[in-house]
């Protein structure tokens, strides 16, 4: 493998189809202003790297980065590359990750509008991210261990799994399905409309009007705050430890509850059973 430690590239395409290179302490950046530094390569391990410059990992496969800084100019600096490890990094290019394919992120710290999009097998360990319309349409999606701030999360995902997560984010979920999470903090406005499949488990839910229009959704000791108008046209299973300031036209199923402060069924289609246990 090459090894190319403490140089500048600012030139365009400067690496483009390296194979089996390691950069150390080196810098995209500069006057020259070029693009696309590593687009069509493979097998690329960058340490303590500095990426100012757009697009610098384009139809890449194998790309492991190591303690480096993309920054916010550093745009789409991921599309269409496949096996990717990244530790120990800050990632705030806008558009991360777009259709790549086996995506591994730990420790890091990435700030990203439209991160993740049509991405494939993408695991986030650790860290944090902050960005609107994360993951739009990825699948086999795992997060753990992490926290997320941002606005349309997580929309048309499918396959999904998420662990001792905190998420501070609105219309979450929205059509997505296949999804599972556990120990975790959720808190948005309008949470999971038209979801399929979402199971959440011991889990603390916050918002105003959260889960409606959703087909097979379980909850499984949950918490919920701020939750009015909740389950309107829901198919539903759920065991909730709180009380839910109201509850809306739940279509089927069954909902237990600590307690509720309301219950609107507008007419006899609205058959889900609730059962207030206090």
């Amino acid at each position: 493998m090459k090894l190319i430690e403490n140089q500048r590239f600012d030139e365009e395409r400067a690496l483009y189809e390296s194979d089996g290179v390691t950069v150390i302490e080196c810098k995209f950046d500069g006057e020259a202003d070029g693009e696309s530094a590593f687009k069509e390569s493979r097998n690329i391990v960058a340490e303590k790297c500095f990426f100012n410059l757009r697009y610098p990992f384009w139809h890449d496969d194998k790309v492991s980065l190591l303690d480096c800084e993309m920054t916010s100019l550093c745009r789409a600096p991921f599309w269409y590359t496949s096996d990717v490890h990244i530790k120990d990094s800050i990632l705030h290019g806008v558009k991360a990750f777009r259709e790549c394919e086996g995506v591994e992120i730990n420790n890091s710290d990435i700030v990203s509008t439209e991160f993740g999009w049509s991405t494939k097998n993408i695991t986030i360990n650790g860290g944090s991210a902050e960005g609107e319309y994360f993951m739009l349409r990825a699948e086999n999606v795992k997060l753990l261990d992490m926290h997320f701030k941002g606005k349309y999360s997580f929309q048309y995902v499918s396959d999904v799994v998420i662990e001792n997560c905190e998420l501070d984010t609105k219309d979450a979920f929205w059509h997505s399905k296949n999804v599972t999470v556990r120990n975790s903090i959720v808190k948005g406005e309008y949470l999971a409309w038209y979801s399929e499949n979402l199971t959440l488990e011991n889990c603390t839910i916050i918002g105003t009007q959260p889960l409606c229009y959703c087909k097979g959704l379980k909850l499984i000791n949950c918490e919920m705050k701020d939750a009015d108008l909740a389950f309107e046209r829901s198919e539903v299973e759920a065991t909730v430890t709180s009380e839910v300031i109201s509850i809306k036209n739940a279509y089927s199923g069954s909902i237990s509850v600590r307690s509720v402060g309301e219950i609107i069924k507008s007419d006899d289609r609205f058959k889900c059973e609730i059962k207030v246990l206090s």
